[in-house]
């Protein structure tokens, strides 16, 4: 079935973008962005067309757009790892885009970011210049772009700074774990410290509580007991004041008066 005008149209846009995506951008370059935002619109038109390409055609052009708009998101981000992650996860396009390729652009520009993050990354690792190394990382892409070789030896590059970044986080992350558990013990501890000085406490008051009712259970007896003294004290003294006065009576009546 003989391409339509919407479909070269297309091809056309991709292989441009290809091209720019290949190209080292300024980080104000906003003609990509653009080109991949139209790509979008006429993918979906051309999804929409009765006389649409075949599956696999579309898929490709899909897996295209899609690997150029992840491309874009990837330079957004802030980290150099967090870029080379983003681009390992990239899928490239399986088909050149025009009969003048013999790779795919897709796969080159992928081999060409992936180079310029493990040169970053490794600049930041070994605090060398990072346009230097990613020139020179770019410039042998450019030589040998299409053999396996700098495929494999990127992979391995960047698996080994990858394998670096997730030593130290693994390591960080078990220093914090160690951190987690020994605050989480010395919590422990002081709890039980204070658990126990409010058991502590809590014992002496109930000691102090029943002090206090002794003492007031006493005072108490004391009282009545002072009351009783007084009382049988009062009553000795007035039977004393009673005999007194009987045995004078008596004697004045026993012995009369002398004459």
């Amino acid at each position: 079935m003989a391409a339509t005008r919407l479909e070269l149209n297309l091809m056309r846009l991709l292989s441009r973008c290809e091209a720019l995506a290949a190209e080292r951008r300024d980080p104000e370059e906003w003609r990509l962005e653009k080109y991949v935002a139209a790509l979008e619109d006429m993918l979906r038109e051309l999804k929409k067309q009765s006389s649409k390409p075949a599956p696999e055609l579309l898929n490709e052009y899909s897996r295209k757009v899609d690997f150029l708009k992840g491309l874009l998101e990837a330079e957004k981000l802030s980290s150099s790892t967090e870029k080379a992650l983003a681009n390992q996860f990239l899928a490239p396009g399986r088909t050149p885009t025009t009969t003048k390729e013999r790779t795919p652009a897709t796969k080159t520009v992928h081999l060409q970011t992936k180079a310029r993050c493990t040169g970053k990354m490794r600049s930041e690792l070994l605090g060398t210049d990072p346009l230097a190394i990613d020139d020179s990382e770019e410039l042998n892409i450019r030589k040998r772009k299409g053999l396996a070789s700098d495929e494999k030896q990127s992979a391995v590059e960047l698996d080994a700074v990858l394998q670096h970044h997730q030593d130290m986080q693994e390591k960080l992350a078990e220093e914090m774990l160690s951190l987690a558990r020994s605050l989480k013990n010395n919590t422990l501890a002081a709890q039980n410290v204070i658990k126990q000085d409010n058991q502590t406490l809590s014992h002496s008051l109930r000691m102090a509580d029943q002090n206090f009712e002794k003492l007031k259970d006493e005072s108490d007896r004391l009282e009545q007991h002072a009351k009783k003294s007084v009382n049988w004290l009062l009553w000795i003294m007035l039977i004393v004041v009673c005999f007194i006065f009987i045995s004078m009576i008596l004697f004045i009546r026993i012995f009369p008066k002398l004459k």
